[in-house]
């Protein structure tokens, strides 16, 4: 007879396990010393403990679910109760009422931890709703309509509430909307009637302008299309498609006019002449200002010689077209730098590039601790997944981290 601190071996081969409760038959050996079977069984028993530790690793270093983990403890339970092995027993009893313990006090925590969430939700959505509801009043139709729709885009990422009091904030929610959109369409209603009663209006001008082209009494005319372009400015515009129309049969009707009367009054060309040339002098001044590196200074500049422009007066027609192109050229670059500078300190689109941004590092982050815990793990499978979607997430952290030094 052989025997060993956990089992024995009698004469007749059978192989016994000793355990709190007593000794337990665990298997017969006839095949070689009692040695030996006293080894197979302990190999058994090492096998034991290998799953058991696999478990644990499990259970510890990756988000495994408590129901599955549960699952598992309980066969590997029944595994040890009903071993054929030779060791210590009730140490790997111990050990699974242990990872029991566990996997309870992980699952309260993510009871805990969904409330809070859902606490954190609620209270995300309500805010939601107060702002939506304090913009269904603004009269900043664009801003006010863009807000209102990243608002849903950060209703849609956040999780749902039970079904009642997520449905009455959403119908909150949805109501705010409503009523901005609905005084959005009244308010550009009222803005199309406006324009329409400004297209007849200048309809009038321009057949006046017209009636009076071949007006030789060039003074008291002259008179009367100043009166004319003032009651044009006055009548506010028209819709987009008539205003050009209407503009460029209003001014040639006036064109006509004013150059009969240049013809007329051709001791005037050399104060033309005159005027051009000191607009010259003041384009190639403005030209001067291009690149915009200073929008302020520039800006101030731009608005000293528009004023000289100005009070200049005409220059030769045939030359109108060359030298205002060329000043329109610096105004619109001046436009585009006050765009641009406008979008790079607007708070709205940094705080929407931030929060972007933040959210691809922290999915980044996420992915990272993963990827190490699959590897610790040994399931290279699951690393390389992984791997590939991070590489996706980083890639778009990289272009949000550029775009975002466009705000420095």
């Amino acid at each position: 007879m052989s025997s060993d601190p956990w089992g024995r071996v009698d004469e007749t081969g059978t192989v016994y396990v000793r355990t709190a409760d007593g000794e337990k038959e665990v298997g017969s050996w006839q095949a070689g010393s009692p040695e030996e079977a006293l080894a197979y069984f302990e190999r058994k028993y090492e096998g034991l403990v290998v799953e058991i530790g696999l478990l644990e690793r499990r259970v510890r270093t990756t988000d495994l679910a408590p129901k599955d983990a549960l699952t598992a403890i309980e066969h590997l339970r029944t595994s040890v109760t009903e071993a054929h092995a030779v060791g210590d027993l009730s140490a790997l009893a111990e050990r699974l009422d242990a990872l029991t313990a566990l996997v309870d006090s992980r699952r309260e925590e993510r009871k805990a931890a969904k409330v809070k969430q859902n606490e954190e939700a609620r209270t995300s959505k309500e805010q939601l709703v107060a702002e939506a509801e304090q913009l269904a009043e603004s009269e900043q139709w664009r801003t006010a309509g863009e807000r209102l729709r990243a608002l849903v885009d950060t209703w849609k990422g956040l999780p749902r509430l039970d079904r009642k009091t997520d449905d009455e904030l959403w119908h909150r929610f949805s109501h705010a909307r409503s009523v901005f959109s609905k005084r959005r369409k009244a308010h550009f209603a009222s803005l199309d009637a406006q324009r329409e009663d400004a297209r007849r209006t200048k309809e009038k001008l321009v057949a006046e302008a017209q009636s009076l082209s071949d007006s030789t009494d060039w003074g008291p005319t002259a008179a009367r299309y100043r009166e004319l372009m003032a009651d044009w400015k006055a009548a506010g515009r028209a819709q987009r498609e008539a205003e050009e129309d209407l503009w460029n049969r209003f001014r040639g009707a006036q064109d006509v006019f004013f150059a009969a009367r240049s013809d007329v009054f051709a001791e005037r060309d050399g104060e033309q002449r005159d005027n051009l040339a000191a607009k010259e002098e003041l384009v190639a001044e403005a030209e001067k200002l291009l690149p915009v590196t200073d929008l302020k200074s520039a800006r101030a500049a731009f608005r000293s010689i528009n004023e000289r422009w100005e009070a200049i007066g005409h220059v030769p027609r045939d030359a109108r077209p060359r030298i205002e192109g060329r000043m329109h050229t610096v105004e619109r670059a001046l436009q585009e730098s006050e765009e641009t500078e406008w979008r790079r300190t607007n708070p709205e689109v940094r705080a929407r590039a931030e929060g972007l941004t933040g959210q691809l590092q922290a999915a980044v982050d996420k992915l990272r601790g993963q990827i190490e815990t699959a590897r610790a793990a040994g399931n290279t499978a699951k690393a390389d997944k992984l791997q590939s979607e991070l590489d996706g997430r980083q890639a778009l952290l990289d272009a949000a981290l550029k775009g975002m030094g466009e705000f420095r």
